[in-house]
This record gives C-alpha cells, structure tokens and sequence, in this order.
C-alpha cells in the first residue's frame, strides 16, 4: 500500500507483533531495535551487529552509536524525535526529512529486525502485524501530547507504573536527564515548549487524563 507523507510532516509511528505476538523478550532484543531504530536513520549501514552488543546492556549501544555519530547522521532520512518499545509494540514521533524517507526509514528498520527475530528464534514469516500505523501530527500541541502519550507507555507495566521515566527501552530519560544519543534524537523541537526538563516531567505527569480524549492519534 502506498503512503501519503507531506514533506517535513511530523507523523506518530507504531505497530505491535503479528497476532500481538511478544516481539522482545530479553534485553538482547531490546537493545538490537534501539540500535537499529537509531542507526538505520541515513544512508549508515548497521552490520555485524552482534559482535557490537554482545551482553544486550544499553552501554554497548550508547556506545555503538557514539563512536557511529557521524556516519549515522549523514543523508538523514527521518528525524527522531521519541520512541518506547514495549514488550509486544512500539510508538515513535517521526518526522521526515527527504520525500520518501519515512517508508525508507521503516523499510530498513523492520526488515533488519525481522530477519534477526527469525534467525534467533527459528521462525518464519511475518513478525510484525502488518503495515506500520502512520498518523499525521499536525502541530505543536499534539506534538507535545503525543510525546507525552509515547513515554507514558511503560505504566502498563507494574515494575514501571509509578516511574515510567526510568524505563530504559524509552526516549523519556533523554528528555528528563542527559540526552544519550546526542544529534542523533532530537529532543529540543519539545523540550524548546519547556522552561526546563523538570517541567517536561511534569507536563506528562499531568497529561494522562487529556490524552486519553484524544482522537485518532493513539492505539
């Protein structure tokens, strides 16, 4: 199916495992669809990623991505803004970039996830629910609400109900503490609404009842 993205458009970006299949189910995992998820943004090519993240720790993509900053930024596709990657799904704030980039972007993406899914777990066939969901974000406060919407994400699960802002398969600490992963997420286009990060954190905090009313932008 063909898309329709206006250039420079900002576009909220999910989908969940096939039959709500678990996608993720160690830190291994994880840690592979965030490097990816960061990587595969330009024209860098992301290879022999195994012997990169070897322990599955977050350490070894922070520093993966470090040390890969400046290929990873060249010929930008997409900007991104947030992301959470839940234990079945995942949401992210794109925007993009060049005409086409978006489905480029998940292209590379959930085909480089898939084949390492498939190899690691002996299956065949779909691993993700078929297309990605794409919805247009048409300015700032729904930009701001989304983002809210994605970092809340974690309170579905009980050992991050009360503290969704220390999860660490999610953007939120980069927005609440140092930013990990430098130009390479853009957290300012946001944080810019925000006096200071504390009042980004309390902004979430306070958001969870409106978001809920919104139409059309959350699964």
């Amino acid at each position: 199916m063909k898309r329709n993205f206006s250039a420079q458009g900002y576009y909220h970006i999910y989908n969940r495992g096939t039959l709500k299949q678990q996608l993720f189910f160690d830190n291994g995992d994880y840690c592979r669809f965030v490097l990816l998820l960061l990587s595969v943004q330009g024209d860098f090519s992301a290879r022999n990623l195994s012997r990169f993240v070897k322990q599955g720790k977050m350490s070894e993509v922070i520093n993966y991505i470090n040390e890969n900053k400046t290929e990873i930024g060249k010929g930008r596709l997409v900007e991104i803004l947030n992301f959470c990657i839940m234990p079945n799904h995942f949401h992210m704030t794109l925007h993009e970039l060049q005409e086409g980039g978006i489905s480029r972007y998940m292209h590379k993406l959930l085909n480089s996830y898939s084949q390492y899914f498939n190899k690691k777990y002996d299956k065949n066939g779909h691993v993700f629910q078929g297309p990605y969901k794409c919805v247009h974000v048409f300015d700032d406060n729904q930009i701001n609400y989304l983002s809210a919407y994605i970092h809340l994400n974690p309170i579905e699960l009980q050992e991050w109900k009360n503290n969704p802002e220390t999860y660490p398969w999610s953007s939120y600490q980069d927005y609440t503490e140092q930013n990990r992963w430098g130009n390479i997420l853009e957290t300012q286009f946001i944080l810019e609404a925000h006096s200071k990060t504390n009042d980004y954190k309390k902004f979430v905090q306070a958001s969870g009842a409106k978001i809920k009313k919104e139409k059309g932008l959350f699964i």
